[in-house]
């Protein structure tokens, strides 16, 4: 039987470099993609709220794009934990940002692109990513955490934090 030969060898006799895995290789940073929705998380929806950082510039860009707006059951648990120490008025205002704000749910494809970021995100971020990235019309995330912000600008997603510096996630962390 024949003995099957080495594999070939690169210089100095070492192994040549393997390829790398699809998920290993590098990539360009996508092109941003077109902004038709925009996913908020809970720290963007809780601007609705009286005495809220940045509410009234906020308010000034939802009234213009409100309807462009999407969000996760976890995004409005998020408002209503920040509305319900602040009263019956706050907790309202939580309410019918729910009603107004299309919730869409999570997808297999939310939890899969969520898992991809786990290892950097805390979970809850990561799931809000993961619900931004799977959804096929979302262009932009609207936050003010800055990890989200981070993370969403490296997947090409345009960051919307009315009230705040351009690029602001650039200079925290």
């Amino acid at each position: 039987m024949p003995v099957p030969s080495p594999a070939p060898r690169g210089e100095r006799g070492l192994l040549p470099q393997p390829r790398p895995a699809g998920d290993d290789a590098v990539r360009p940073m996508p092109p941003p993609r077109p902004v038709t929705r925009v996913y908020a998380d809970g720290s963007a929806l809780s601007r609705y709220l009286v005495g809220a950082p940045c509410r009234d510039h906020w308010l000034a860009w939802a009234a213009e794009h409100e309807s462009q707006l999407v969000t996760t059951p976890l995004g409005l648990t998020e408002l209503r934990r920040v509305a319900q120490p602040r009263g019956v008025e706050a907790t309202g205002v939580a309410h019918d940002v729910g009603e107004r704000v299309e919730v869409i749910r999570f997808s297999d494809q939310t939890l899969r692109a969520a898992t991809k970021v786990s290892g950097v995100l805390r979970p809850f971020v990561a799931l809000h990513i993961g619900a931004a990235l799977a959804h096929p019309d979302v262009g932009a995330v609207a936050t003010y955490d800055v990890e989200l912000a981070q993370v969403s600008a490296l997947h090409g997603l345009t960051v919307v934090s009315p009230g705040w510096p351009s690029s602001w996630w650039e200079r925290e962390g």
